[in-house]
């Protein structure tokens, strides 16, 4: 795997501890979240389950979906998911609390006292509206999971703000619990040359920087490059042809990541209209944002690695500014979005 080696040896010294553990793995979407720890147990997991796309989820197609309908969906996936690993006996449960509980009877099944490593994916997908899931996680890890040495929760999500306001940052049940918080960044400019040579591609050391300046360090963009082409051909193939597979990804990138997208791509555009940046007052006055609200969105930004936070050389704190530096964003708004159609090889 390249990169990455920090956190695997972060994730095997949280590995050899006995200790509970519950760690949380966040990072912007396609960054390779699931790679890292996959990779880094060989999938050998006690239990392995993974949310529901609420991007896909039925209500595309029936708009009139309740979200209790929501709740059974993502309640019968983990069921089944149970079922996979071994389960015995236990009806497909009800309510979250319900899940949870089977969860523990699956360890109990299943322990004969090495470690056990739990991993649940995209941890906000399954917290659907009036779901009660994180009330059932709380009392899971407080009233089991945390006097367990040989348990390794290992939770992880795109979805940023919710990772940060709802787990890492929790004033609620879960204060203070999360034992070690991964944020996955993407590659470097050095990492994604050896990412590409891997996959057989060798482009020039000018190649190389624009493709980073049009794709950023996202694993699943520079693994979608085909080795055949070159560089300008792929982007065409990438962003311009027909059914491009890259054509929409701005607007699923952050529906899939924030709860509140429609804002959070107002603040992105917003920001790349000056290369210096915003401040938080000047953001404010343009978007109407302010308040927990516009700490939030600021926050989760940050942490996803679309946006910095700086202060200019010689200014204060109060002229700290954001500004937009996800290359993937810079480029699909200045050259994808709001484009007419080009001719084909343009």
């Amino acid at each position: 795997m390249i990169g990455r080696k920090k956190e695997q040896e972060e994730l095997l010294r949280r590995y050899r501890r006995n200790k509970a553990e519950l760690i949380a793995v966040y990072g912007r979407r396609r960054i390779g979240k699931t790679t890292l720890i996959a990779e880094t147990f060989r999938n050998q997991f006690t239990f392995q389950h993974a949310g529901l796309s609420p991007v896909e989820k039925e209500q595309k197609e029936k708009p009139n979906v309740s979200a209790q309908s929501e709740v059974r969906r993502q309640l019968k996936h983990f069921h089944h998911a149970l079922v996979s690993f071994g389960l015995q006996g236990g009806s497909e449960p009800e309510t979250w609390l319900d899940a949870f509980y089977l969860l523990e009877e699956l360890l109990k099944q299943k322990d004969n006292g090495s470690r056990q490593v739990v991993f649940l994916d995209e941890l906000p997908w399954m917290d659907t509206p009036r779901s009660g899931f994180l009330t059932a996680l709380e009392g899971f890890w407080n009233s089991w999971g945390c006097l367990r040495k040989n348990l390794m929760l290992i939770v992880c999500g795109s979805a940023s703000s919710w990772m940060l306001d709802k787990l890492i940052n929790n004033h609620g049940g879960l204060y203070n619990r999360v034992t070690c918080e991964i944020r996955l960044s993407p590659f470097s400019l050095y990492e994604c040359g050896q990412f590409l040579l891997e996959n057989g591609i060798q482009f020039t050391s000018y190649d190389l920087a624009e493709c980073y300046m049009v794709f950023g360090g996202v694993p699943f963009y520079l693994d979608a490059l085909n080795e055949g082409l070159s560089l300008a051909q792929n982007i065409d193939r990438l962003f311009f042809q027909k059914d491009a597979i890259l054509r929409d990804e701005f607007d699923r990138l952050f529906h899939s990541i924030f709860v509140n997208p429609e804002i959070m791509k107002r603040i992105v555009k917003l920001l790349n209209r000056r290369r210096g940046g915003y401040t938080r007052k000047e953001i404010s006055d343009l978007t109407g944002l302010s308040g927990k609200t516009l700490t939030s969105c600021m926050r989760a930004l940050v942490a996803s690695d679309f946006v910095e936070y700086y202060v200019p050389f010689l200014a204060g704190k109060r002229e700290a500014k954001y500004r937009l530096t996800d290359p993937f964003c810079q480029f699909f708004l200045r050259f994808v979005e709001g484009q007419q159609k080009k001719a084909e090889q343009f």
